[in-house]
């Protein structure tokens, strides 16, 4: 097969089809609408960057957006050249800009991937890795970030301040979007950009200027190496693995609620924010442009005029825009699709993992499985510092939220929880009888691993009566101490271990990635032949994020509060 060009004189009167380049396009396609019957994705099998087997799903499962009255579009574009603290773009346009260019299969042609910015995926000394579940599948990660670069003159005539001209950006928004491992639920999680954080040490690639070990607010770890100085902080944050992270400037939301023809929004009163540009009426209004951009860098005219509010309003943007193309919203028109594609791939960076094009288009095909009423998107619990000049993570709620996400628990709190087995359905054996592979998983990004610290455990087992018990060389880098085991008949045995070291239940789990029982100390267990982890929760404890988190559904369809000191 021939490859095709694009643009210009070269550009062919018909649109190249998705399946000439061994792509399916039904992205948008209700059950039938392709005029093939509704598949299914294969029991264990998941698309994976760059492999050339599709993912197969079946209709979309969103709802449509309310219509009826009230409901208006914008007029003309209006420039947003005002002072004060300018546009902070948010990354939720780019998992968006995923779903909605994805789709249009026909556009990617082999040269998008020269306008690709690709760097490294983390800066620091790790990568941290997934736990398998039962089948073998784990869950995918993507950090999303919006950077406040000025640093383009589309950017400034967007309201980007001349002087911040040449200034390394900022990431202020930052969104880390989970996929679950059976591909049923996406969470969101947002974080202050406010939130102060250690930030770990990190080399820029680009120079190889060295940047040490510091505590700042998260939103400056951009500035210590770029992405995956961003990255690594997260992980230092939350010990979740991050998969790969997408970047755009926020030029790009413009192009993307253009294409999909505006989003519908709601405010519960008049609004006007002079920092930001956004005037609206009070109830439903259809944004695009420069009005979607307002909209998404407001601050002071929502909630408590904080960057709290402005995630919440992010959040909702998102949600919006998602049920927009759940619904059918199409992006049909060649002309446009392929600007909007050239606009894409330049404003985005990627990390190297991304091959290019192709890469985007099959994770949006692992994406598009998740129906709307199981999406949900929280912001990190925090609290005020002393002096409030930065925001930190909420004790207890913080961490729930993050442990949730590395355990693969869905948000929404409608996973199942896990059965209580029987205690006489799987007896363990006798504990000399009992093999066990003991791991060293204490490194973090900050912090490396205590050395001998998988031979110290193993020791104490054999002490305990596990004979049987050995180490394995291969560190296993994670925040929390597993034990884990391969099948049902183990699982007795593995409960064994646990018990005898004073492990948590629920940190025992089914895993086809170990061939026995496998102990995986983390790094919550650096010192100490007990476990000093926190106590068993109890059997009623909600599984879904706390009200701290000010969860929003993707389902929901409300209206942002305004702030009184905003209205007209």
């Amino acid at each position: 097969m021939g490859q095709r060009t694009t643009g210009g004189r070269g550009a062919h009167e018909r649109a190249p089809r998705p399946e000439d380049f061994g792509w399916n396009d039904s992205m948008y396609d209700e059950p039938g609408e392709s005029g093939e019957p509704e598949a299914s994705v294969e029991s264990g099998k998941s698309v994976q960057p760059g492999k050339s087997e599709e993912a197969r799903a079946g209709g979309t499962g969103g709802a449509a957006p309310a219509s009826g009255g009230g409901r208006r579009a914008d007029g003309p574009r209006q420039r947003t050249g005002r002072g004060g603290r300018v546009l902070r773009w948010t990354a939720l346009s780019l998992s968006v800009l995923v779903l909605g260019t994805a789709g249009a299969g026909y556009l990617y042609y082999e040269h998008l991937n020269g306008n690709l910015t690709k760097k490294p995926l983390t800066l620091g000394d790790n990568q941290l890795k997934h736990r398998q579940n039962a089948e073998g599948r784990t869950p995918l990660n993507i950090l999303l970030l919006g950077s406040d670069s000025r640093n383009s003159e589309r950017n400034l005539e967007l309201g980007g301040s001349r002087g911040d001209v040449g200034r390394k950006p900022l990431a202020d928004v930052q969104m880390l979007l989970h996929l679950s491992a059976d591909r049923d639920s996406i969470s969101v999680l947002s974080i202050p950009r406010d939130t102060k954080v250690t930030i770990p040490e990190c080399t820029d690639p680009e120079d190889g200027s060295q940047h040490p070990q510091t505590t700042d607010k998260i939103n400056s770890s951009l500035q210590h190496g770029g992405p995956g100085c961003t990255v690594a902080t997260w992980m230092e944050l939350t010990g979740i693995p991050v998969d790969h992270f997408m970047m755009i400037d926020f030029a790009g939301v413009v192009d993307m609620a253009d294409a999909v023809g505006g989003v519908p929004v709601c405010v519960d009163a008049n609004v006007h924010d002079r920092r930001s540009g956004l005037r609206l009426e009070a109830g439903e209004t259809v944004v695009r442009g420069e009005k979607a951009l307002q909209w998404l860098r407001t601050r002071h005219g929502f909630g408590d005029g904080s960057d709290i509010g402005r995630a919440r309003a992010q959040h909702m943007y998102m949600n919006s825009m998602v049920r927009q193309l759940k619904a059918g919203t199409k992006l049909t028109d060649p002309g446009k699709l392929r600007s909007l594609a050239e606009a894409a791939t330049k404003a985005l960076t990627v990390d190297e993992g991304i091959e290019g094009v192709k890469d985007l288009y099959d994770l949006a095909n692992e994406l598009k499985q998740v129906p709307t009423e199981r999406i949900t998107m929280v912001t990190m619990p925090w609290e005020y510092s002393d002096g409030g000049s930065y925001v930190v993570p909420k004790p207890g709620d913080a961490e729930k939220v993050f442990s949730l996400i590395r355990d693969d628990i869905a948000l929404d709190g409608r996973d199942d929880k896990p059965k209580k087995p029987k205690k006489t359905s799987d007896p363990a054996a006798p504990a000399g009888e009992i093999p066990v592979d003991v791991r060293n998983g204490t490194r973090t990004v900050t912090l490396g691993p205590v050395n001998g610290r998988a031979g110290v455990i193993a020791e104490e087992l054999r002490r305990l009566g596990f004979a049987q018990a050995g180490t394995d060389p291969e560190e296993a880098p994670q925040a929390d101490t597993t034990v884990s085991y391969p099948s049902e008949d183990l699982h007795g045995d593995a409960l064994a271990v646990a018990k005898a070291l004073g492990v948590p239940e629920r940190s025992v789990r089914q895993s086809a990635g170990v061939e026995q029982v496998t102990l995986v100390i983390g790094a919550d267990w650096r010192e100490g032949n007990a476990y000093p982890g926190q106590p068993e929760a109890e059997e009623d404890d909600e599984r879904g994020a706390p009200e701290s988190a000010n969860a929003l559904n993707g389902d929901e369809e409300k209206c942002m509060n305004v702030n009184p000191a905003h209205t007209w």
